[in-house]
């Protein structure tokens, strides 16, 4: 398992301006209706040459002297009522991670620019870090923020760190952005619950595919360590690991990993949850790149296709329960669709059936059907091992013996050890047993 970090380097203290807040106010009647902040208004450089760290802090700091309209989450976030901080198609270079002064921050809106980590960036640092070492508030739940969006950037790390880092905040949606040259971290999602990545592409190196550096890929595209989240429409294009999952409860469709091809150690989706997954994946592509779990309980993969690549099962403790693989496809040249790293002893309602495989690779299932004919014969045996996925384990078996002549022959079930079903009669029969097995 790959580990990234997730420390961040806490910036210098920052002072808020004494001048009014610098932002464009539209007004109604009289009354102010909205805010935005204007970032080159501060003195921001959105062409990246000069250094904009300082008036990027200065905007940030700047919005939370704006009104609120009363508080969000338990009474502890404060709501900006969707003050947006436009970058305006700028790209701006930073020395520091972006972050809020103090916590208790909800509805606002960073949009529209590119951030570019300069050369002295912290190699622990986050481009954008929604996190505070501070605890503001008494309540036993602490959220630090709720409802950030960060929508419409491409953020740069120049491979000094990672892109965006969140920390026990509720409600946080990255859309339609695009994050690279990352050495941690694409994004890290740490506690807090319900945070959202859609529409975003995720990538260390910009390539399309094959690339001749594919082997040395490093960091992971996410890492989410957190429960209760949605990723959504995702391309996660290079990284070692696509999406790192240590923590139970999460959502994935339409993820596109071909981060890393599993010939050089990559892992497009890695489940380190070790008996307490309770993952959903569906309508995803697994490209060159498949998923490990680790020890599966409440897992599902369905309606995804697989190219090159496979599901591995990978044993700590031995636990397989509430598992299904169905409705897949796979494609490849050879190996297994699902393959067993380690031995698992404690199995229990594990489905993989129905799923399609095509150019050589190996079907797998914990449901099978077989027969086998014979002539003049008292005893039968249909062999499942080339397809059942545990060996030794058939829990549930069904057959049928057709024979052909006027006799009626008294049969029976008789084995059903090392995946082979055993079916015996009393008299020579001519017939053909079908023998439906699961696991």
């Amino acid at each position: 398992m790959l580990k990234s970090s997730i420390a961040s380097r806490r910036p210098s203290p920052v002072s808020i301006p004494s001048s009014p807040p610098r932002q464009t106010v539209h007004r109604h009647h009289g009354r102010a209706v909205s805010r935005v902040y204007e970032v080159s208004a501060y003195g921001a450089d959105p062409t990246g040459t000069e250094d904009s760290t300082e008036a990027l802090l200065k905007v940030f700091a700047d919005v939370l002297r704006g009104p609120t309209s009363g508080t969000m989450l338990h009474g502890m976030i404060k709501n900006f009522g969707g003050a947006q901080i436009n970058l305006a198609g700028g790209i701006y270079l930073i020395s520091r991670p972006l972050r809020f002064p103090v916590g208790g921050v909800g509805n606002v809106v960073i949009f529209g620019g590119s951030l570019r980590a300069s050369d002295d960036f912290p190699t622990d640092g986050y481009l954008i870090n929604l996190s505070t070492s501070s605890r503001w508030s008494s309540t036993a739940k602490k959220y630090d923020y709720e409802y950030i969006t960060l929508r419409d950037l491409m953020l740069d790390s120049n491979f000094r760190g990672g892109g965006v880092f969140i920390r026990d905040s509720a409600r946080i949606s990255i859309d339609n952005c695009y994050i690279t040259h990352f050495t941690t971290d694409g994004i890290s999602i740490n506690g807090g619950l319900d945070n959202l990545v859609r529409n975003t592409f995720i990538g260390q190196h910009i390539t399309n595919g094959s690339d001749v550096h594919e082997r040395h890929f490093s960091g992971t595209g996410i890492a989410l360590n957190s429960g209760d989240n949605a990723i959504t429409n995702v391309v996660i294009f290079s990284a070692a690991v696509g999406i790192n999952i240590t923590r139970q409860a999460n959502f994935l469709s339409g993820v596109h990993c071909y981060n890393k091809g599993h010939k050089y150690g990559g892992v497009g989706i890695y489940l380190n949850l070790s008996g307490r997954a309770q993952t959903h994946i569906v309508n995803s592509y697994l490209d060159f790149t498949g998923i490990v779990a680790e020890d599966p309980v409440q897992l599902t993969v369905a309606n995804s296709f697989f190219l090159e690549a496979f599901i591995v099962f990978k044993s700590k403790i031995g636990v397989a329960k509430w598992v299904t693989v169905v409705n897949n496809m796979f494609s490849g040249l050879r190996g297994k669709m699902v393959v067993l790293d380690g031995k698992f002893e404690d199995i229990d309602n594990v489905l993989v059936d129905g799923n399609e495989v095509g150019g050589g690779m190996g079907l797998k299932a914990t449901v099978a059907r077989g027969s086998t004919k014979g002539r003049g014969k008292t005893s039968w045996v249909v062999d499942f091992n080339r397809v059942l996925l545990f060996p030794r384990r058939i829990t549930h078996a069904h057959y049928t013996l057709t024979s052909i002549g006027s006799e009626f022959p008294r049969h029976a079930l008789r084995n059903v050890t090392r995946n082979r079903v055993v079916v015996e009669s009393d008299i020579p029969v001519t017939g053909t047993v079908y023998a439906t097995v699961r696991q």
